[in-house]
């Protein structure tokens, strides 16, 4: 019995010090990424089976206050938003009120004849052909969304809707309305009411130039060799709509992971490439990007806004999530999130293709 009680202290002990080899490795490898990016702040978090592993900070959340960089720190994720935009269509579509296959126009009025065939399905999947932008949106102008939306009303498609996938967000835009629309509450209100309520998701809300934000991160930009404060934009843009926490962020995962959201069907609805119209499958789901590294299938989607740059990344056959949140607007946290993964997930780090000489002529 002492034996056996040996052995499993044994155990034990060998688990924790692999654990923190493996977080010096992480540490190690982020404080890399960060002074070769002239980072200033990054926040990271590891989920594993809907449970965080590893969540820490790293710089400065403020450089000209010296405030370092926390788990609680509140960055502006940008198009992580889109995923969260998403689950909110799709909780109206679970509950009947809306059709993936409804059209646009069911909801929006005074959409184009260009736009009677483009359905929720496609705006969601950034197959609709609608041009990125609309004209008539300005960061430094508050303005209602529909406003912004028609804007985009006369321009002319890029495509039939469903034959490409082409980036899109007047689409959110146009989500984000049909919510509001169809729930008789303002689409901030709903998704507070649905999604970061529930959760516990305190430090999530929409973006703001104007209100106090404890614990908000500034956001920076890196060029001609010096660190700058980035533009602010007044404007809330419903597809990058929100600040929130690498904390916050693992709510939503282990939300996502547990079913708690969404029923698993709908999930995988969400996750399952969009069937291009020439058969060929697309890049992206359902409000998230779905394709894989090293042969490991993942599920993710990166955010974009003045500033700030962000990843989430889920490997749904590793049963492990990697959020990153970064203060500057020249980085790619796509590569901080690809190389912490491989620290965790054997079998991930790409190996170097070898270098084929091509015999001179």
């Amino acid at each position: 019995m002492i034996r056996t009680r040996l052995y499993a202290l044994f155990f034990i002990l060998l688990l924790a010090v692999s654990a923190a080899a493996q977080g010096d490795e992480v540490d190690k490898f982020v404080t890399a990424e960060m002074q070769a990016k002239h980072i200033p702040g990054v926040t990271l978090a590891v989920v594993k089976e809907g449970k965080v592993i590893k969540a820490k900070g790293y710089g400065l959340a403020n450089v000209e206050l010296n405030v370092p960089a926390g788990v609680d720190t509140v960055y502006k994720i940008g198009s992580i938003s889109k995923p969260i935009i998403a689950t909110a269509i799709m909780m109206l579509v679970e509950e009947g009120k809306i059709g993936l296959d409804d059209k646009v126009s069911k909801y929006l009025d005074g959409t184009p004849e260009t736009w009677k065939d483009i359905s929720i399905r496609n705006f969601l999947s950034h197959t609709s052909g609608v041009v990125r932008e609309s004209r008539g949106f300005s960061g430094g102008r508050i303005q209602p969304d529909f406003d912004v939306i028609k804007t985009a009303y006369p321009e002319p498609l890029h495509f039939t809707p469903g034959e490409k996938y082409e980036y899109c967000n007047v689409g959110y835009f146009s989500l984000a309305e049909i919510i509001s629309r169809v729930s008789g509450k303002h689409w901030s209100e709903f998704l507070a009411e649905r999604i970061f309520k529930p959760l516990g998701m305190n430090s999530t809300r929409t973006t703001t130039a104007f209100d106090i934000v404890p614990k908000r991160a500034t956001g920076y930009s890196f060029r001609d060799g010096k660190l700058y404060n980035s533009e602010v934009y007044v404007a809330l843009r419903p597809s990058g709509a929100f600040l929130s926490t690498v904390g916050d962020m693992a709510k939503f995962e282990a939300a996502l992971y547990s079913g708690q959201l969404l029923k698993k069907e709908t999930l995988a609805r969400m996750w399952t490439r969009f069937k291009l119209s020439d058969g060929k499958d697309s890049v992206y789901g359902l409000g998230w990007f779905v394709g894989a590294v090293n042969g490991h299938p993942r599920v993710n989607h990166g955010g974009s806004l003045n500033g700030f740059k962000s990843e989430f990344a889920r490997y749904p056959d590793d049963k492990m999530t990697f959020i990153v949140l970064t203060n500057l607007n020249e980085n790619n946290p796509v590569e901080i999130a690809n190389g912490v993964a491989a620290l965790y997930i054997p079998g991930l780090k790409e190996v170097p293709k070898p270098v084929v000489q091509k015999p001179a002529r």
